[in-house]
């Protein structure tokens, strides 16, 4: 299932090691497939201030990586 880019999404995980958590709101920005078939969305993060803080990919195979704000359909 191809999610609608330019939507706002929000994580229901953390990201340790780009320090996001559970709850940030994010951007899909991206639909992708890797070589191997995975489908995956990169994801934008942005502060308070809307300054951009984090350029991500998340694949689509881990399903509750994220929501879709308006549906809560997985990413």
């Amino acid at each position: 299932m191809t999610l609608e880019l330019y939507t706002d999404a929000v994580l229901t995980c953390d990201i340790p090691e780009h320090r996001l958590k559970r709850g940030n709101i994010v951007k899909l920005v991206d639909h992708h497939v890797a070589p191997d078939g995975t489908e995956g969305y990169s994801i934008e993060v942005f502060n308070a201030l809307d300054d951009t803080i984090a350029v991500i990919a998340v694949p689509s195979t881990a399903s509750n990586r994220c929501a879709k704000t308006k549906s809560s359909a997985p990413v």
